[in-house]
């Protein structure tokens, strides 16, 4: 094991970072470019994480803050999805792009971590105790356009924890690695708006994401497609059209359809 790997194996000081200073808010216009170059500087594991998740002290051109890197290389192999969550991550940060909702910090493939390839998120500071749960009554309008964005990813893992309150800046989705799979696999703890209508609003965003997908000559759709296979492609435009042609909230039908944990 090399110094470097030995460095990023020590825990993360939960508080330091919390309380630490991010200077670039995901809404910022610089975000993208911070984390796409920022200096990844000391880092630490996140305790409770199933792969290798880093937290890791970002600086560029005077601005510091956090970011989540997750390498390909600390992966643990799935039985149906293939290798490479870290670009599920990002792709999730294209989509919401082009859906037009801020909803995935800034996620980007970076080749230079000390790990190897895989994918540098913007860490947001969350309100604390901040999880789906706590949030849902207090923001259902946000809650209901993440369920629906989970719908149009296919998202297979969505806990209450991988949702939060940010202190300045509203609803942030992180841990999108499980999307977009092209068999249905929707497993969320999300169901409070099954049966309920998809709001208008809501629905125009999807339909501009359905043209979007089906010129592909868009920028934000080429790099998605660099994310994502062709089949995964397919049937994400699929999934757009089924929203748009049934616009109702679906329900659980099992407790597959439900993730374990909840958190």
């Amino acid at each position: 094991m090399s110094g470097a790997e030995r460095r990023l194996r020590r825990l993360a000081p939960g508080e330091r970072i919390t309380m630490g200073r991010s200077d670039v808010p995901p809404t910022d216009e610089r975000a993208f470019d911070f984390v796409s170059h920022a200096a990844m500087r000391d880092g630490w594991l996140h305790p409770a994480a199933s792969n290798y998740t880093f937290v890791v002290e970002l600086a560029h051109h005077g601005a510091y803050g956090y970011g989540v890197y997750k390498p390909e290389r600390g992966e643990n192999p799935l039985r149906d999805f293939p290798a490479g969550l870290f670009r599920r991550e990002c792709a999730a940060y294209e989509l919401s792009l082009l859906l037009g909702w801020s909803v995935v910090p800034p996620t980007v493939v970076r080749d230079d971590g000390e790990f190897g390839v895989g994918s540098l998120q913007l860490f947001v500071p969350p309100m604390a105790n901040s999880h789906y749960f706590a949030l849902r009554d207090d923001w259902p309008d946000d809650a209901l356009r993440l369920a629906v964005f989970d719908l149009v990813a296919n998202n297979a893992d969505r806990k209450a924890g991988h949702c939060f309150i940010a202190e300045a800046s509203g609803l942030w989705a992180i841990d999108n690695g499980l999307t977009f799979h092209e068999e249905y696999k929707l497993r969320t703890v999300i169901w409070d708006f099954a049966d309920q209508p998809v709001p208008d609003l809501l629905l125009a965003d999807v339909d501009r994401l359905r043209v979007l997908l089906g010129e592909r000559a868009h920028e934000g759709v080429r790099r998605l497609a660099e994310l994502l296979e062709p089949a995964e492609m397919e049937a994400l435009e699929r999934r757009a059209c089924a929203v748009l042609e049934h616009p109702l909230m679906p329900g659980p039908t099992n407790r597959r359809d439900l993730p374990w944990p909840w958190m």
